[in-house]
């Protein structure tokens, strides 16, 4: 750089070229650029820079340059700290005749000699400095003090218009996306695809490297990472957090806002993979809430360290409560689609009700033809004849057909208790024995693992025995050939309540993930032939005896079910009050 002939300029040109610079670019940086090279025209030093304050940091950072080294960028001094640190703080200039006689001269190059600072200062706010070097003593005087004060404070006030011009335009992009984001938020009722959208979009709207969504649980009071997106694309990551483990449940906690500075040096720990590896620093978290019930938290995050300002939290606060509003929408339109459905099954039950007293009535007189029929026949064989237990059968399961047809017809009406004790053991076996024909055509195996002291429970004999067969049916068309079955049976006490259980556990392919969770729920079948009342009967059988069904485990290489029944206590051997309800064919045997 050419040095130390002192020319006196006229500040006129150079006032000129800076202040033009508001309609030659659009670039606060390239304007800072342009700035630089003014001044190092008129005044001739070895060096210049102009160092900008950032917020974030809280240092002073050389932002451009001429003359000095290529790593000076990385340099940066706290306020006070060399001779352009104390110009930042005291909001003075400094004309330094000598650098090696100043105690505040912090060295960035060896060959300077003499230095001159000038304050940009908006309305008392210092925002940098101007700053000239020389490799001569004296380099600079009071005059050469004017003119780069001249010229500074132009510079300020052009970079100060570029800065306004650039935030008018980024709040214009912003209103234009948000109005945007609202539309299509509103409008999206799919809540997965919503909260993603969510997430891509928040990034669209403000200055950040990563966008995450949590929803509240509030009866496990949990939050779930639902929607994770980054300025590289959407995130496959999945967590859950207690409240009490992260600083984003404060802000759900407290519905406040809170910002961390630092993710690194505090004991923050989410998603601490992404983190690393986007290299996250600063967070800020807003509670998403609609009229004071708090669904989540929308987290922002940048990768170095950043003050969030006013402008940004309002933001990022109208942001979560847009969101707010789509998610409740979202929901609110599941609730109704569910309530729909509802209401056609309560339709398609009551059609179903009233056919199904149409088919009762109409089997009722067929049915009392065929007992009498039966009856007439006094089939009566040796007691060792196999075909007499087969008789004994037939004649239980006509008097079961005649009971469901009266319930038919009477539902709805008031019926008198029915129940009476009933022995798991005697019940199982019998139910075995109704479906060994079935088991025996696919070469299923059957085992029953009884236990060890007599299990005796309240309840509809009929009704339970129609839970176990349905079961074991359900187990054997879901069981490929040569595959079993098991059942076993046994104690549990809940809650200081004793129940009886029995487990059938099969060989088969498992339940179908898209109706696991929906099982009991009627008419949804996973066979084509099925009608989708099974399951749901079964449960509401069980649930009118106090008891519970349970799917333990099911996968391709078969399903364990458990259904609970509470146990009445011991009877006793020598004689009871209560009278044990057994088949008539286990009262011969």
């Amino acid at each position: 750089m050419k040095n130390e002939q002192k020319e006196r300029v006229n500040p006129v040109n150079s006032l000129y070229r800076i202040s033009s610079l508001v309609s030659d670019t659009e670039d606060p940086h390239k304007a800072l650029e342009m700035i630089v090279d003014e001044v190092v025209s008129a005044l001739n030093p070895a060096s210049a820079s102009i160092a900008l304050f950032n917020p974030d940091t809280r240092l002073l950072e050389i932002e451009v340059s001429r003359g000095l080294p290529k790593d000076s960028s990385k340099f940066a001094l706290e306020p006070g700290k060399g001779v352009t640190g104390w110009v930042l703080l005291h909001g003075k200039p400094a004309l330094v005749p000598d650098v090696r006689e100043d105690g505040r001269y912090f060295p960035l190059k060896k060959s300077i000699r003499s230095e001159l600072a000038v304050p940009m200062d908006d309305n008392g706010n210092v925002i940098g400095v101007v700053n000239v070097n020389s490799s001569q003593i004296a380099a600079f005087d009071e005059q050469d003090l004017k003119l780069l004060t001249i010229l500074t404070r132009e510079a300020t006030r052009v970079v100060n218009r570029l800065w306004l011009i650039n935030q008018l335009k980024r709040r214009t992009r912003q209103m234009s996306t948000l109005l945007h984001m609202s539309e299509s938020l509103v409008s999206n009722l799919d809540l997965d695809a919503l909260l993603d959208r969510i997430t891509r979009e928040t990034l669209e709207v403000v200055d950040a490297r990563v966008c995450a969504l949590f929803l509240f649980d509030h009866d496990r009071q949990i939050l779930t990472l639902k929607s994770m997106a980054g300025t590289t694309g959407p995130f496959d990551y999945h967590e859950n957090l207690a409240v009490t483990e992260s600083a984003i449940g404060t802000a759900i906690v407290h519905r406040k806002q809170i910002e961390v500075f630092d993710l690194p040096q505090v004991e923050e720990h989410h998603f601490v993979p992404v983190a690393r590896r986007e290299g996250l620093v600063s967070l800020l978290a807003s509670p998403v809430a609609y009229d004071h019930h708090v669904m989540g938290v929308l987290n922002i995050y940048t990768n170095s360290p950043h003050r969030f300002s006013n402008d940004e939290k309002n933001l990022l606060s109208l942001l979560a409560s847009l969101s707010a509003v789509a998610i409740r929408n979202a929901r609110l339109y599941t609730r109704l689609v569910d309530h729909e459905e509802a209401h056609r099954k309560i339709e398609r039950l009551s059609t179903l009700g009233l056919l199904a007293a149409e088919i009762a009535h109409e089997i009722r007189n067929p049915l009392t033809v065929i007992r009498l029929l039966f009856e007439s026949l006094e089939l009566k064989f040796d007691r060792v004849d196999p075909r007499n237990q087969d008789v004994s059968i037939i004649a239980e399961k006509l008097d079961e057909l005649e009971k469901i047809v009266s319930r038919v017809l009477q539902f709805g009406k008031t019926v008198h208790d029915s129940t009476a004790p009933v022995e798991l053991d005697s019940l199982v076996r019998d139910t075995a024995l109704l479906v060994r024909l079935k088991l025996a055509q696919k070469k299923i195996s059957f085992t029953y693992n009884p236990h060890c002291d007599p299990l005796v429970v309240r309840g509809d004999r009929g009704q339970l025995q129609q839970v176990l067969l349905n079961l074991i049916i359900n187990a054997s068309d879901a069981t490929p050939p040569n595959g079993s079955i098991t059942i076993d049976t046994g104690r549990d006490v809940v809650n200081d309540q004793p129940y009886a259980y029995a487990k059938i556990k099969d060989t088969g392919s498992g339940i179908p993930d898209d109706i696991r969770d929906h099982i009991f729920e009627t008419f949804l079948s996973g066979r084509v032939e099925g009608t989708g009342l099974g399951m749901a009967i079964v449960k509401r059988i069980l649930h009118a005896h106090r008891g519970q069904i349970e799917i333990l485990d099911t996968s391709k290489a078969g399903t364990t079910i458990k259904l609970t029944v509470p146990l009445l206590q011991k009877a006793s051997r020598a004689g009871n009050s209560a009278t044990i309800d057994r088949s008539p064919n286990q009262e011969r045997r």
